[in-house]
């Protein structure tokens, strides 16, 4: 893999970005997500030891975790998730009290990673409870919305998204280094983009609600906020704060494919990448990798088709365990055994968390429907009502690993041989 991040003398390279350290008064770190403190902690060994005593360096650290050894010089909270809760708003405003004190002296280093749009949040209407915060975010996430659309309208709802941080620091000099869990072209839908330009619009998110009212189910105060005259644009390309403003995606699925398939060749497979269906449902998901694998069984003895990207599972009010991994997993499995086709298909979220359950995923076969009924299970009553993970834990068909500290997006492994 490629080195990101470089230290020569006093200078930190940042892909093909360069900061003299010696020419700041202060450097403030501000992590957040659900790789906050390792990113932080890798970024204070290299940035610590090349400031004077006159150099101030203060962080803060919104995480899944906290620390075993804390740096004196940084604030580490437990970020809330998937849901904003208290600490949410808390970390937000100790981020925005932080970024005030910048000047042009200042270089500001956002560190962020998958999970940070719920782990600090601040209504852009103050007015607006935590209680009514929460529902927005779930409301979102069981929507089954793109996640394009999603974040253009947390954005817009938030005062530290959408570029808002950037302004907030301004006129510091900044760098964003992202761990990405979305696709490389569109780094400001990370953790909703709180230092990047936002391409996303007022009209654009009005448009979102009147097309998806239905399933959004938004409360009248909420609807009433987005309708408001007064309603703010997100920060866009040309403004100030932007000038002395740069990104880098040190990590993303480009890698985790890049690895895997790696993986997978060493030990004989073809490998091919199929990225076609990021953001699709995951009941068209699931045919057209089966499709694909098929059809590239016919031309090579030993396949793995890798896919990564994270798939849309709209639920409904009532649903049980589980989270869209292992809702494909399960779906492949019903198809694998109604067309009699031969393969294996995983299915996990890198960050080691799939929606409501305590795994990251699935994998099944050809053998899981009828392993499955053997059991006791009704694979299609599981399905219809989104509850994947007790039966795939009774079969022993579940991925468990435990949070990973890190969050490149889904991975589909389907290999046939």
């Amino acid at each position: 893999m490629t080195v990101r991040v470089k230290i020569s003398g006093t200078t930190l390279s940042v892909g093909r970005y360069e900061y003299n350290i010696a020419t700041f008064r202060r450097v403030f770190l501000v992590s957040m997500g659900k790789a906050a403190v390792p990113m932080l902690d890798s970024m204070l060994s290299r940035v610590g030891p090349l400031l004077r005593n006159d150099q101030e360096l203060r962080g803060i650290a919104v995480g899944s975790s906290l620390p075993s050894k804390a740096d004196p010089r940084v604030q580490y909270l437990k970020g809330d998730h998937p849901l904003p809760g208290v600490t949410s708003q808390h970390a937000a405003d100790a981020i925005l009290r932080l970024l005030s004190q910048s000047d042009s002296e200042t270089l500001v280093l956002f560190l962020i990673s998958g999970g940070a749009s719920a782990m600090v949040e601040m209504p852009l209407d103050p007015t607006i409870a935590l209680e009514e915060s929460t529902a927005f975010h779930k409301a979102l996430v069981h929507s089954g919305l793109p996640i394009q659309q999603m974040n253009a309208l947390r954005k817009h709802f938030s005062r530290v998204k959408g570029g808002r941080l950037a302004v907030a620091a301004h006129p510091a000099t900044q760098s964003t280094l992202l761990i990405s869990d979305v696709p490389n072209n569109l780094l400001h839908i990370v953790s909703s983009g709180p230092s990047l330009p936002d391409p996303s619009t007022v009209s654009e998110c009005r448009k979102i609600l009147r097309d998806h009212r239905a399933s959004l189910q938004l409360s009248p105060d909420l609807l009433h906020f987005f309708e408001a005259a007064w309603l703010e644009e997100t920060p866009k390309a040309d403004h100030p704060a932007f000038r002395k403003a740069a990104w880098t995606s040190l990590l993303s699925s480009d890698d985790l494919c890049s690895i895997a398939g790696m993986f997978a060749a060493s030990r004989g497979f073809h490998v091919v990448v199929d990225n076609t269906c990021d953001d699709w449902d995951y009941r068209e998901a699931a045919p057209y990798l089966l499709e694909k694998l098929r059809s590239l069984r016919e031309q090579y003895p030993r396949i793995c088709l890798l896919s990564a990207g994270e798939l849309s599972v709209p639920l409904t009010k009532l649903h049980g365990t589980g989270g869209r991994n292992q809702q494909f997993a399960l779906e492949c499995a019903k198809l694998l055994a109604r067309d009699g086709l031969h393969g294996t298909v995983l299915s996990g979220g890198s960050d080691g968390v799939d929606g409501n359950s305590s795994a990251a995923g699935g994998v099944c076969d050809e053998t899981t429907a009828s392993r499955a009924e053997a059991a006791g299970w009704n694979m299609w009553n599981a399905l219809e009502r989104f509850d994947s993970f007790p039966l795939l834990e009774a079969i022993g068909d579940v991925i468990m690993t435990g949070p990973t500290g890190n969050n490149v997006r889904d991975l589909r492994i389907l290999l046939s041989e």
